[in-house]
Order: structure tokens, then C-alpha cells, then sequence
């Protein structure tokens, strides 16, 4: 699934990837649960990051 998307990520990836709304992935970026960072006004997101996030909301982290 994640080999279809580049290294780095922008919010609209991981909203497909994650099925979730802009507002929740910008919330769990602000809040830190999901590591990025801001190039000007773009959020950048490593793929790892949410290869990570997505192993600890399950439970296998």
C-alpha cells in the first residue's frame, strides 16, 4: 500500500492513506502524535512517519 506514495508526504496523501479528514491529520500533526514539518506553509510528512504512527494506533508498536 505505502509503495504507491513518495518518501515525503503532503496532507493530502496521508489523508487517503489514512481515511482520515484534513482537520484529524492536522490535529495529530500539531499535537505530535504524527511527526512532520512545515516547509513555508506545506506540511511535509515522511512516509516512515505514518508507517510508524499507523503501527502504534495499532497496537504493534
Amino acid at each position: 500500500m505505502f509503495e504507491l506514495y513518495d518518501d515525503v508526504l503532503e496532507i493530502e496523501d496521508v489523508c487517503e492513506i489514512l481515511k482520515m479528514s484534513r482537520n484529524c491529520v492536522y490535529a495529530v500533526l500539531k499535537c505530535g502524535e504524527l511527526k512532520g514539518y512545515q516547509q513555508g506553509r506545506i506540511w511535509k510528512i515522511p512516509k516512515q512517519a505514518v508507517i510508524e504512527f499507523v503501527k502504534k494506533k495499532s497496537g504493534l508498536k
